[in-house]
């Protein structure tokens, strides 16, 4: 082995994809505790993927009103995004946002490249089997595309309700592993 094996790992950059569901901001709380110890920095983005359709030649066209939807959805993914960053700098993180277009994967591997990206930590939701056949995951490709490591956060599984011996139903939380 070489002399790399004794180099330090640096982490001062991490990329988080966020779509806004709760697997992606479960990841971004994740990645939030990891900047706060190695006092990184957050880079979060969000893909838009573009609607197109086929039409009878298979060329792919957008609809006739795309442009007018796409710029409705870059103005709410933005707005969303301000107000994610803002909260996130009152804590006291050090954080950007970028909206991208196109394929999520190939988006978020490229922006990792791009801006030199340390370490991307993103949601999945774990899907299995046929659903994952068909759909695929984003977690994966990126993975097996990504310029830097890759840390995928699985959903926390709900709370589930407990009856004590009061009869009294109770929430808890499976222990940590």
């Amino acid at each position: 082995m070489g002399t790399s094996e004794h180099a330090p790992v640096t982490i001062k950059r991490i990329l988080v994809p966020v779509d806004f569901s709760t697997p992606s901001l479960q990841a971004l709380a994740y990645a939030c505790q990891v900047a706060k110890r190695l006092e990184a920095e957050l880079l979060i983005v969000h893909v838009i993927e573009p609607a197109f359709r086929a039409d009878a030649t298979d060329v792919y066209v957008a609809s006739p009103r795309g442009a007018v939807l796409l710029q409705e959805q870059l103005r709410l993914t933005e707005a969303r995004l301000t107000r994610l960053c803002a909260d996130l700098t009152k804590k006291g993180y050090r954080v950007h946002s970028i909206v991208k277009r196109g394929s999520p994967a190939r988006a978020i591997t490229d922006t990792a490249a791009r801006v030199g990206a340390h370490l991307i930590v993103m949601g999945t939701l774990g899907r299995t089997g046929l659903a994952h056949m068909l759909i695929g995951s984003v977690a994966e490709r990126v993975v097996r595309t990504a310029p830097c490591p890759v840390l995928t956060v699985r959903p926390r599984p709900p709370a589930r309700r407990a009856s004590t011996r009061t009869g009294r139903k109770e929430s808890v939380r499976p222990a940590a592993k």
